[in-house]
């Protein structure tokens, strides 16, 4: 195929502004595939940040990153995204290259534990500071569970307000596609 899934179109967005030596946030880890790239990404000198509420999901991303040697410059912390501020060192601020989110519940886990509109929102506020000029924030918006539309429309409302002489907003989806997932990308100017 040639048009990308919605995953590896966050991996190319992502790629454009990401070097070696660069600082990533994770902001929901679940298995560690976005962890793993961010970190490859960035290199042994750069700095990954990950943030999962469920213990499982910290577990299978810690497993994935040590079995591709990439656990070194990766610091995992067992609690939800929208605590970023409270756990981020305050120097982090705009000098973050990229925030990624795949919001929904953690595959093959419990698809009971998914994110929640408040806390997401909250978690895309501190995304953005984070953010350096230039940096870009991807948020994959899953619809097809219970309160995933609300979700995937809050957070499409609340990036469609962005200031445009700040943000840049793109919004990406296969329109063909039920309740297919949708990507977001908000670039920091």
């Amino acid at each position: 195929m040639i048009l990308p899934s919605i995953l590896q179109s966050a991996h190319q967005w992502a790629a454009k502004v990401l070097v070696p030596g660069g600082i990533a946030i994770d902001a929901t880890v679940g298995n560690g595939h976005d962890t793993l790239f961010l970190a490859q990404q960035t290199g042994p000198d750069g700095q990954v940040f990950g943030f999962d509420i469920q213990k499982q999901a910290i577990d299978n991303t810690y497993k994935r990153l040590v079995h591709n040697n990439q656990h070194h410059q990766v610091k995992l912390f067992h609690c939800s995204h929208h605590q970023m501020q409270e756990k981020l060192p305050e120097q982090l601020g705009g000098n973050v290259h990229v925030v990624m989110f795949n919001l929904g519940y953690l595959p093959r886990g419990n698809h009971q534990l998914v994110t929640k509109p408040d806390t997401t929102l909250k978690a895309l506020e501190a995304a953005i500071y984070y953010l350096m000029p230039g940096g870009l924030c991807t948020v994959a918006l899953y619809t097809g569970h219970p309160g995933g539309q609300t979700e995937s429309d809050q957070v499409i409302r609340w990036a469609s307000s962005l200031p445009s002489r700040h943000y840049q907003v793109m919004w990406q989806q296969f329109v063909n596609r039920h309740q297919a997932p949708s990507l977001l990308i908000i670039e920091k100017r």
